[in-house]
């Protein structure tokens, strides 16, 4: 015990020196108390909402220097925090902490409620509002809410037209920072996320989580209507315009309406003469996938 103190004696001095002050300086508000005065002036921060130190590229704020510091990274592009085991950089080392159990599987957040892990906090907080069901954050334009603050900010972004993640291959852009990265997997090709049963791989978390109920034939997404289950919330979306009688998705050619997306994607093809299923046996294309599995049958008998 003696030996792992002086180790921390070394490597952290100021926590050795703030150990030996006598703890003074006591904040007005919640009563915690520092051994210095500059360590409580940062502290009441928390409680006054101060941010004294600016970006003078984006003018954003912050409350601590050193957030600041790590901020301006995203504007000069340093990624200083390397990956060792794929290589990928980041300009955090919190940022690289969590991409690591990627690949190690980690998922040390526990949800006390299901019992459901996360690989990071921010993602079990999420998570938890599912179950108070806590909307605290109000759009005032449309007011749809959101549990997080940050989901606010993305969606205002529908309102205002703000992309601010740009793609520097196709130059597409986005209005999140979690649909810019999903995308710029389609270019690299990298598929991170890895189902432990089958070995398959995905690009996107929530692909795997889906892809997982093929195993496990959970099927969480149930109609009011008539009580018929789904394993994911678009397919249970579609499913519900048979009882509404909605086709909201509409041709621009010739003005054909459909109930699902995907039914009018396959629909344009008949315009523009796309097949993008070839198969393998014969070469023949076609513009539908369930086309091309009854045609596999020709072959296989």
């Amino acid at each position: 015990m003696e030996k792992s103190e002086n180790l921390k004696e070394l490597i952290f001095p100021e926590d050795r020196e703030e150990g030996k002050q006598k703890l003074s300086h006591d904040c007005d508000v919640c009563k915690k108390s520092f051994s210095k005065k500059g360590r409580l002036n940062m502290h009441k921060r928390v409680h006054t909402g101060e941010k004294p130190f600016h970006c003078d590229t984006c003018g954003k704020s912050f409350s601590k220097k050193i957030n600041l510091t790590t901020h301006q990274r995203i504007h000069t592009g340093e990624k200083p925090f390397h990956c060792d085991i794929c290589g990928k950089s980041f300009p955090q080392s919190n940022n690289l902490t969590r991409h690591k159990r990627i690949h190690t599987g980690e998922k040390p957040y526990r949800c006390d409620v299901c019992g459901t892990s996360f690989s990071d906090q921010s993602a079990l907080n999420s998570h938890i509002l599912v179950h108070t069901g806590e909307k605290l954050f109000h759009c005032d334009i449309c007011g749809k809410s959101f549990p997080r603050k940050g989901s606010l900010t993305t969606h205002q972004r529908i309102h205002t037209g703000e992309k601010p993640y740009h793609c520097d291959v196709c130059f597409a852009s986005f209005l999140g920072r979690s649909a810019f990265n999903s995308h710029i997997r389609v270019h690299t090709g990298e598929k991170p996320f890895h189902c432990d049963i089958c070995g398959k791989s995905f690009p996107q978390s929530n692909n795997l989580t889906r892809h997982k109920r093929i195993h496990t034939g959970e099927k969480p997404y149930r109609c009011d209507v008539c009580g018929t289950s789904f394993s994911d919330q678009t397919a249970l979306n579609s499913h519900i315009s048979v009882h509404t009688g909605e086709k909201l998705f509409h041709c621009d050619t010739c003005g054909k309406s459909f109930s699902r997306k995907g039914n009018l994607t396959t629909h344009i093809r008949i315009h523009t003469g796309e097949k993008p299923y070839p198969c393998d046996v014969c070469g023949t294309s076609f513009s539908d996938r369930s086309v091309l599995n009854s045609h596999i049958l020709v072959h296989i008998g």
